[in-house]
């Protein structure tokens, strides 16, 4: 990781540039992936209140270069999850900082970790040593079907 790079704990002073983080990458990325139900499943996924949540209860990170925040990272337990970058930054190599800090900190006290993986971000697991535990399909709500990977990596 770069020396200007830090991950640090988000703050509630932090949940709008989360929120932007997290709208921006779903509403610019995920449409070239998924059918528009799809997209407003995730957008509702993580709903203001869900940000909000995690963000007290310490579990949401972001990257920091020099006053720039490209990125988050939610680790809830053994599960990685909300990991984004904005787009514009994205093939920097912060993602692969996010996640070896989000792997690092489940390390600590869980032997494996656990991520849903969005089909954008699937290739980026397998590389990582993420295989294929479970397979979800379900309706979002909003007239479209969703399937899934849940992956796993053993950390020990």
């Amino acid at each position: 990781m770069k020396k200007s790079l830090e991950i640090r704990l988000a703050k509630e002073s932090d949940f709008e540039t989360v929120k932007k983080i997290v709208r921006d990458t779903i509403n610019e990325v995920y449409p070239k992936y998924y059918p528009s139900g799809a997209v407003q499943f995730f957008l509702d996924h993580h709903s203001d209140e869900s940000i909000r949540s995690d963000i007290l209860s310490e579990k949401v990170f972001l990257i920091d270069d020099e006053g720039k925040i490209p990125g988050t990272v939610t680790v809830s337990e053994n599960e990685i999850g909300r990991l984004f970058v904005l787009p514009d930054f994205q093939h920097r190599g912060y993602g692969k900082a996010l996640l070896d800090f989000a792997e690092g900190k489940i390390a600590r006290s869980h032997e494996n970790a656990i991520i849903h993986a969005s089909l954008p971000a699937k290739p980026i697991y397998l590389k990582r040593g993420y295989r294929e535990i479970d397979y979800i399909i379900g309706e979002t709500g909003h007239g479209d079907f969703l399937c899934r990977d849940i992956m796993a990596k053993h950390l020990g």
